[in-house]
């Protein structure tokens, strides 16, 4: 059956479809927090970064359909998000990164595919910046490089339901249920000020990368995904018509579609 949530009314009230049962979930100790994965399937390996103020289970939607795909799978909670906790250090794309590769690490993944949402895509592109051997290719969906590609923030219904299913589910998750608030608070400090990559900062990214948009989305101008298929080399642009910043919950056959059609050109 086509699944079609374009208000998130479904996920408001009933989150996104559950995750299936892992092969195998976790936590690994990293820079002062406890980083929770979990690992599904078998085959090319892909990971799932989760957006801002999220977690793991967003991606109900994609996990069953890169399982069926033959790819092993791994999701993973952000520190101070879902599972994982954190420690006194403020938020940063980077030090996010690097949790990434200790899961990695952890799991004797060599090389893994990135599908990052929002601020997984920011995660997922400095990963493969910094780590191109480890990367093989980075599906970049809602996201900005430069605090300059964000739209002036303005309140939509369909925000403040996405809003108050994260509010739910950091409450049932959390380590810290009480400190909502506060963690909102520190992960939009970061998103007002990070990343900052320049165009010569995109230049140096070797690895295949796909700059996805949806085409009324609510956060990312569309310019700026212009501006990065252009100064990454090779990078190809995906505009995803009909949805927004929201797209894997809103219309998930369409956006699996294009993830795993980049993941088969990657080979």
């Amino acid at each position: 059956m086509s699944v079609m949530d374009d208000e998130l009314k479904i996920f408001e009230a009933e989150g996104a479809p559950p995750l299936p049962t892992a092969a195998s979930a976790g936590l690994i100790e990293h820079e002062g927090a406890s980083i929770w994965y979990a690992t599904y399937g078998n085959g090319p390996a892909v990971i799932l970064l989760h957006g801002g103020l999220g977690n793991s289970g967003n991606w109900g939607y994609q996990v069953p359909a890169l399982i069926e795909s033959g790819r092993q799978v791994v999701v993973i909670d952000s520190r101070g998000h879902g599972r994982s906790t954190r420690d006194t250090q403020p938020y940063e794309y980077a030090l996010m990164a690097t949790d990434v590769l200790a899961i990695m690490d952890h799991l004797e993944l060599a090389k893994a595919a990135l599908v990052g949402w929002s601020d997984g895509a920011c995660t997922a592109l400095i990963l493969a910046d910094q780590h191109p051997d480890r990367v093989s290719g980075v599906f970049f969906f809602a996201c900005n490089m430069d605090p300059s590609g964000t739209k002036e923030f303005v309140a939509t219904p369909v925000i403040d339901r996405c809003f108050s299913r994260h509010s739910k589910d950091y409450r049932a998750l959390s380590a810290t249920p009480d400190q909502f608030d506060a963690f909102v608070q520190d992960v939009s400090r970061m998103m007002a000020t990070e990343p900052n990559y320049t165009a010569s900062d995109l230049a140096r990214i070797k690895v295949p990368v796909a700059v996805v948009l949806g085409e009324r989305d609510e956060f990312i101008k569309p310019e700026h995904a212009d501006y990065l298929a252009r100064n990454i080399p090779d990078a190809e642009l995906i505009l995803l018509p009909d949805v927004s910043h929201f797209a894997p919950l809103q219309r998930p056959e369409h956006f699996n579609r294009e993830v795993l059609g980049f993941l088969d050109r990657l080979g």
